[in-house]
C-alpha cells in the first residue's frame, strides 16, 4: 500500500503541469476578450478591411467551431457592403486541424482533472494523509512554476522558431503555411498575437500553480504548528 500512495503521489505531481496548461489553453481559446485584445493591437481591422463587429462575429464564430461536432467551418462576413465567404478551402483545412488539438486539449485537462480529484478525495477522506497531498501540491505547483519559467525563456529566446517547431510536430499536412497577402487566418491572428496567446497561457498556468502551491504549503505549516 505504501508504494502504491508513493506512485499515485508522483502522478499527482505529474498531473498538476498538464492540468493547469490546458486548463489555460482552453481558457485562452474560448477567451472572446482575448480575440478582441488581439484584433486591437495589431489593427487586424485596417488589415483586413472588417468592422468591429465582423471582426467580432468571426471571433465568435470560431469559438462556436472549435466547441461544436461540425466538419467544416462556415463564416459570412460582411465588407464594403458585400457579403463574403471569410475563410477559404485551405484555411479550413487548418482550421479542422486545429480543432483536433484543441479537442485532445480539453481530454488531458478532463483527464487530468479526474485523477487529481480522486487522488484528493482517497488522499482526504479515505487514506486521511492531508500531510502527503500538501507535498503533492507543493511539488507539483513548484513543478509547474519550473516548466513556466523554461517556457518564457524559450519564448523570449526564439518564439518564432518555437511557433515553426510545433506546427512541424503537430500537423502532418502543410495547410498551416498560409499566405499573409490573401488568407484571412492569418490576417486575423498575425504572429505577435501567437506570442501574447503564448503568454497569457504561461501566466495563468503559473498563477494557477501558485494558488495550488500556497495552499499545500499553508496546509503544511498548519499541520506542523498542530503537530501533525
Amino acid at each position: 500500500m505504501k508504494i502504491l500512495k508513493i506512485v499515485a503521489q508522483w502522478l499527482f505531481i505529474l498531473c498538476l503541469p498538464v492540468l493547469l496548461l490546458t486548463a489555460s489553453i482552453g481558457g485562452a481559446v474560448n477567451s472572446l476578450w482575448l480575440y478582441k485584445y488581439g484584433f486591437a493591437k495589431y489593427n487586424v481591422g485596417q488589415t483586413t478591411g472588417l468592422a468591429p463587429a465582423e471582426l467580432e462575429k468571426a471571433a465568435r464564430g470560431l469559438i462556436s467551431y472549435f466547441n461544436s461536432g461540425d466538419e467544416t467551418i462556415n463564416i459570412t462576413v460582411t465588407k464594403d457592403g458585400q457579403p463574403f465567404t471569410l475563410f477559404n478551402e485551405r484555411e479550413v483545412g487548418h482550421l479542422r486541424d486545429v480543432r483536433g488539438l484543441f479537442r485532445l486539449d480539453y481530454k488531458l485537462f478532463l483527464g487530468t482533472f479526474a485523477y487529481a480529484l480522486v487522488y484528493a478525495g482517497l488522499s482526504l477522506f479515505w487514506w486521511r494523509e492531508r500531510r502527503r497531498l500538501a507535498l503533492g501540491l507543493v511539488g507539483g505547483g513548484g513543478l509547474t512554476l519550473a516548466l513556466t519559467v523554461a517556457l518564457v525563456l524559450g519564448a523570449l529566446f526564439d518564439f518564432d522558431r518555437l511557433f515553426w517547431q510545433l506546427h512541424v510536430i503537430s500537423f502532418a499536412n502543410d495547410l498551416w503555411q498560409l499566405d499573409p497577402a490573401r488568407d484571412y487566418l492569418i490576417m486575423l491572428f498575425p504572429q505577435g498575437f501567437w506570442y501574447d496567446a503564448a503568454m497569457f497561457c504561461i501566466l495563468a498556468t503559473a498563477i494557477g500553480a501558485v494558488i495550488l502551491g500556497g495552499v499545500g504549503w499553508w496546509s503544511l505549516r498548519k499541520n506542523r504548528a498542530a503537530g501533525l
